[in-house]
């Protein structure tokens, strides 16, 4: 009888352990979220076609306005060159390891074939499953899948005789609006039980009960923002503990702006990848395709550059954590996760040009008998073109710190003016407090 009554605890703390609401990422998940280093997002939706900010034109406009947006804009939606293996290779050539989509936007169209709305992408000359699509296509190169979805849903509070605003008013606000919440709910399951495993969810809007609910349907996905810290376009000061995401646009906006929209260099974007994983975050570096669905050809060429610098560096930012401290002047670190190893990121260009020789104090590394040094992606053994020219790396420890001598000796372009940083890989080092006086963040683990 004892025996039985035991058992019978047993199971009822395992029922009620099995049926509590969860309310934090699984620390292993997370863990493996922060060795991703790089995703890509992408925003597109149906307000594409007109060049337009993603769904927020429809906030505080008029009603013939919203009458045209949501009848019209679908009557046209035809991405005809819509390719998305294409668009999964060129995110793996760049050292992208998840990507993160937009299923739904503020704006309230759905991206996939949802029962919930007819306001879709089923119900234009498309008539495809985009989500579908692109999810296959990044699981064929081994990309983590992701799902951007908006709690606040302009389609349904305009169906509803509701102002449209961003978390101005209660209904606005899923916890407070119980159809609104049965509706993302309803739009959830479909998400995270008809296309597979999902990785990552990305909450854009009032998270409360629509999280917990994504847990409950797939108890491993990793919340991004809604959990986490996700800046947008920009960067924390100094080294943050634990998983956190930067969310960067390439240009001005986040869906493809076909006018007014400056590009960042492919070296500015390489060096914010850097600066992020110094300091320990991820980079969501986005994408907006076009209204035909093609990645525009600057972004393109952007994410090519990017490739290219990945083919010789992809080591430095990906399964790393940060060092002691994020940089010593211009030169930024990161650490390859529980070993000795210390990445250098050295700025190329005018700084370090091809062929030449240059030398390095870095004051907070402290080296040994066993310390060896290379270049990422460069032999060090020969110069192109140059006979009897000594390529070699020399290393020492220093009272002041380690000192390096190295040839900045690969060759990018036929102009030889690469313009990005070189990675110098150190292994077998130790932090040393620097004789100067440096700002140093530190972080746990980075010893």
């Amino acid at each position: 009888m004892v025996k039985r009554s035991l058992m019978a605890v047993v199971c009822l703390v395992m029922c009620l352990y099995a049926n509590a609401q969860k309310t934090a990422n699984t620390p292993e998940k997370e863990k493996w979220f922060m060795d991703l280093g790089l995703g890509m997002f992408i925003h597109w939706s149906v307000d594409v076609q007109v060049g337009a900010v993603i769904s927020h034109s429809m906030a505080g406009a008029s009603d013939d306005y919203l009458k045209r947006f949501t009848e019209e804009l679908p009557k046209t939606f035809n991405p005809h060159k819509f390719d998305p293996d294409d668009w999964a290779v060129l995110a793996k050539l760049a050292g992208m390891k998840y990507v993160v989509f937009t299923a739904k936007h503020h704006a309230g169209f759905c991206m996939w074939d949802t029962k919930t709305t007819a306001f879709n992408i089923m119900n234009t000359p498309f008539k495809k499953d985009a989500t579908k699509a692109i999810f296959d296509a990044f699981r064929k190169q081994g990309i983590a899948i992701g799902v951007y979805y908006s709690p606040e849903d302009f389609y349904y509070l305009y169906q509803h005789h509701i102002p449209i605003g961003r978390m101005q008013l209660p209904q606005h606000f899923p916890e407070k609006n119980p159809g609104l919440m049965a509706y993302d709910k309803s739009q959830l399951k479909e998400l995270l039980t008809n296309y597979g495993k999902i990785d990552f969810i990305f909450f854009d809007g009032p998270a409360e009960g629509l999280k917990e609910y994504a847990w409950q349907l797939q108890p491993e996905i990793v919340v991004t923002r809604g959990q986490m810290n996700t800046p947008e376009q920009e960067l924390p000061d100094a080294i943050l503990p634990g998983p956190w995401e930067a969310c960067f646009t390439m240009g001005t906006d986040w869906q493809y702006k076909p006018t007014n929209d400056p590009q960042k260099s492919g070296t500015e974007m390489i060096n914010m990848l850097i600066e992020t994983r110094a300091k320990g975050g991820n980079l969501l570096l986005n994408v907006g395709p076009k209204p035909d669905g093609e990645i525009q050809i600057e972004q393109e060429a952007l994410l090519r550059e990017l490739a290219l610098w990945n083919l010789a560096n992809g080591e430095s930012v990906s399964g790393v954590r940060p060092w002691n401290i994020s940089h010593e002047g211009n030169v930024w670190f990161t650490r390859a996760k529980d070993t000795s190893t210390v990445y250098a990121f050295v700025p190329g260009g005018k700084d370090w040009k091809y062929g030449e020789r240059k030398d390095l104090v870095l004051r907070t590394l402290q080296g040994n008998e066993h310390t060896k040094v290379s270049i990422l992606g460069y032999g060090s053994e020969l110069v192109e073109y140059k006979e009897g020219f000594d390529a070699g790396i020399y290393v020492q420890s220093t009272p002041v710190g380690l000192l390096i001598s190295a040839v900045n000796g690969q060759r990018f372009y036929t102009d030889r003016k690469w313009p990005n940083p070189v990675v110098i890989k150190i292994e077998n080092v130790k932090y040393k407090p620097a004789v100067n006086n440096y700002k140093q963040s530190t972080i746990d683990g980075a010893k």
